[in-house]
C-alpha cells in the first residue's frame, strides 16, 4: 500500500449478487520488521450515532450499492487514510452477529510507511500495534474475531 494519489482498478474475485448487506475491512494491514508484524488499527471517533464508538478496528466501511468488496475497500482506503492498494488480498468473511449483521469481507495488504503522517478522514488515529497487544484493546467482537482468524493462518 501507498498514499494514495488516485483509486486503482479492482479485479472482482467473488460473485456478490446474493449478498443482502455487505461491508469491506482492510484485515491487518501489516507493518513488518525483522521479527515481528504490526496491524495497523484506527481508533474510531466518539460520537453518539456511529457504530462501535471508541473502539480500535481496521480501516474499512459499507459497501455503496451495487459496489463489490474489493472496490469498497479500495476506496474507504483512499478516503479515510490516503492510502492506495498495491497487494490486496480477499481473506474471509465474517458475520457482524453483535452489531449490524452485515457480512463483512475481510482483505489484507502490506505496507510499511509511517501511519502518522496518513491525512486521517475519520477517526481519532491509526497507530500500528503488535498481535500481542491486542488483548487489551476495546475492538468490536467481528474485527476481533477477524483478526484472530488472520494471524491464526499466518503461524499456521
Amino acid at each position: 500500500m501507498k498514499p494514495s494519489s488516485a483509486s486503482p482498478p479492482v479485479s472482482s474475485p467473488t460473485d456478490t449478487s446474493n449478498a443482502f448487506v455487505r461491508a469491506s475491512y482492510a484485515e491487518a494491514l501489516s507493518k513488518f520488521s525483522v521479527v515481528l508484524a504490526e496491524l495497523l488499527l484506527h481508533l474510531r471517533d466518539d460520537l453518539p450515532g456511529i457504530a462501535w464508538p471508541d473502539h480500535w478496528s481496521v480501516l474499512g466501511g459499507g459497501c455503496d450499492p451495487g459496489e463489490h468488496p474489493a472496490a469498497a475497500i479500495v476506496r474507504e482506503l483512499d478516503e479515510e487514510a490516503g492510502l492506495a492498494v498495491d497487494d490486496l488480498i480477499e481473506l474471509f468473511e465474517i458475520r457482524d452477529e453483535h452489531g449490524s449483521g452485515q457480512l463483512i469481507t475481510f482483505f489484507a495488504a502490506s505496507w510499511d510507511g509511517d501511519e502518522t503522517a496518513l491525512p486521517l478522514a475519520e477517526g481519532v488515529k491509526l497507530q500500528f500495534l503488535a498481535p500481542e497487544g491486542l488483548e487489551f484493546r476495546t475492538i468490536p467482537p467481528f474485527i476481533r474475531d477477524g483478526i484472530n482468524r488472520y494471524l491464526a493462518t499466518r503461524h499456521a
